[in-house]
């Protein structure tokens, strides 16, 4: 078994220093469960998904019905992943709730053992066949993701945009298009693997070709777009879509399919919030945040009506995935990506 380093340790006390100590969780749920989540007043969210459209409404939610604060830190999945595995080896605790890609949480269960196990949530039993067959004891999907294009108007007229990922092999786009970096985890990586798979690694060594240009940064990248920095941006998620509202951008549903990922809520190992952690894991799974999912251009993970939904959202609701998520050999994935894009 390898031990901190003083580096580790130093830097677990700099970020933990007044972190409460871990707390037995109650068994069971309903008031039982609601009082203990009140007395320990607030769940510290370590999220991979950079999404303020759905954390805070969510989180307002959550307090306007139980009185307890939700304190989220978003980051791309690797930072998430060396926090918690500081916090964990010099057991200085912070978080408490994980939600990250459904690939990743199994990835790292795996490999750090950071995680503790659901203990039996009521909503779990509300989820759909598909979505019912991913949860384990330890984790289960809230929401999917799903991506798609995005142009800018001026440099791409009506009918001349890319409608199928094939269509992004048209020389017409050399040096045109800007990518999420498919060699570190996260959108690009995802539709790097399902495009992969669905097309051959013909496919991506054509596209490298074209000089696509790297990002690791959702909300620039399709700002850049509306600058008319480049042409295209893939893979959009579609949430996305609302930080450039109103700009002469428009996004594509791609007709071959939408890559798609599901993420999943689990609880932190240790966790000094334990009560409001298994509290928020299942309210995630409630029609109020199903129906916020919905309303931000998200997949649902349970059967949830959503009244009067705007265009830009009932489009989504029918979408066909170009493949099914396949969680494992995603370092292989990761290495494959930078041996295509140097």
């Amino acid at each position: 078994m390898s031990h901190p380093s003083r580096r580790d340790i130093a830097i677990g006390a700099a970020v933990a220093a007044f972190a409460a100590p871990a707390r037995a969780q109650t068994a069971g749920g309903g008031d039982a469960l609601i009082a203990a989540a009140k007395r320990e007043g607030k769940v510290v969210v370590y999220s991979g998904y950079l999404s303020a459209i759905t954390h805070d409404p969510i989180a307002k939610l959550f307090d306007a019905k139980y009185g307890i604060k939700i304190e989220v830190l978003a980051a791309r999945g690797n930072e998430l992943r060396e926090r918690i595995r500081i916090e964990q080896r010099t057991g200085r605790y912070l978080g408490d709730v994980q939600h990250n890609a459904s690939s990743l949480t199994t990835l790292w269960r795996d490999a750090d053992h950071n995680i503790d196990p659901l203990g039996g949530l009521p909503n779990v039993a509300r989820l759909k066949p598909e979505y019912a067959a991913r949860a384990d004891a330890d984790q289960a999907p809230i929401f999917t993701i799903m991506y798609g294009f995005l142009v800018n108007n001026a440099l791409v007229p009506p009918g001349q945009e890319p409608k199928q990922w094939t269509d992004l092999l048209d020389a017409k786009w050399e040096g045109k298009i800007l990518f999420d970096d498919p060699r570190a985890p996260g959108g690009g990586r995802v539709m790097f693997q399902q495009t992969l798979d669905k097309y051959g690694r013909g496919f991506h060594e054509a596209l490298a070709k074209l000089k696509p240009s790297m990002s690791r940064d959702y909300g620039e990248a399709v700002r850049r777009i509306a600058r008319g920095e480049f042409a295209v941006y893939v893979p959009l998620i579609f949430s996305q879509s609302a930080l450039v509202k109103g700009l002469p951008v428009r996004d594509v549903v791609p007709a071959d399919g939408v890559i798609a990922s599901s993420y999943s809520v689990s609880l932190l190992k240790n966790a000094p919030h334990p009560n409001a952690a298994r509290l928020l894991a299942d309210f995630y799974l409630s029609d109020e945040v199903q129906e916020i999912y919905a309303r931000t251009a998200h997949g649902t993970v349970v059967d949830v009506k959503v009244s009067d939904p705007p265009p830009e959202i009932a489009k989504l609701a029918n979408v066909k995935p170009l493949m099914p998520e396949d969680n494992t050999r995603i370092d292989e994935y990761l290495a494959l990506a930078k041996e295509i894009y140097l």
